[in-house]
């Protein structure tokens, strides 16, 4: 869950260091810029996980909710919530919740609302090629890891749609063999989310073991 995360992290938030293409990065700043701009969102996706050698091929739908630091996802049987400060992940089969309280400060930390910037700090950005696929007009772009040893993957691939800037689809190519593969169904702004969506009900859910782990 923790590998899920953090590649849902580099989709609904990409930082910059220098080594960057210029028409990549322009492309990146405007998707990033609009995405920024908004009070809060919704997003729709597909999650899938690929393994060529071992014939492995799982897909996942999913959905989020995001706004400012906090966010909610529900993705393969879990729900997790957090207002900004406390994470709750509740595993529906378990019947189980996870209190923790995460470092916001760690790069593997996920936060949705780092996915339309987390591009801008440890990579090389380098523009592909401007392609027509599955009807739309998408441009993409390849981050390549400045710190190679110390990541988990060798290189994401974004697909932006240019007529929505924004993203379309992130591709992490792992050095372990897996793929991951996040698609965008749909992706909307959300003006009115409240901020009880983000917490933990227990009232809600009352059959539910709660394990604090701060």
């Amino acid at each position: 869950m923790r590998n899920i995360l953090t590649i849902l992290s580099l989709f609904i938030g990409l930082n910059m260091m220098a080594q960057n293409d210029a028409a990549a990065k322009t492309s990146l700043d405007k998707m990033s810029k609009k995405f920024q701009a908004y009070k809060g969102a919704f997003v729709e996706f597909t999650l899938t996980m690929e393994n060529a050698q071992e014939k492995i091929k799982e897909t996942s739908k999913g959905k989020a909710w995001t706004k400012g630091k906090a966010y909610k996802i529900e993705l393969m049987g879990a729900e997790t919530f957090f207002d900004g400060v406390t994470q709750w992940t509740y595993m529906k089969d378990a019947g189980e919740c996870n209190i923790s309280t995460p470092d916001l400060n760690n790069e593997n930390t996920f936060n949705p609302s780092k996915l339309f910037t987390s591009y801008t700090t440890g990579y090389k950005i380098r523009y592909i090629k401007d392609v027509f696929e599955n009807n739309r007009a998408l441009q993409i772009i390849d981050l390549f890891p400045i710190d190679v040893k110390k990541s988990e993957f060798n290189r994401i691939r974004l697909k932006l749609d240019k007529d929505k800037n924004t993203i379309y689809q992130i591709i992490r190519y792992g050095k372990d063999g897996n793929d991951y593969t996040i698609t965008v169904v749909s992706l909307k702004e959300e003006t009115a989310l409240a901020d009880v969506l983000f917490k933990f009900d227990k009232a809600k859910y009352p059959n539910v073991e709660l394990i604090d782990l701060r």
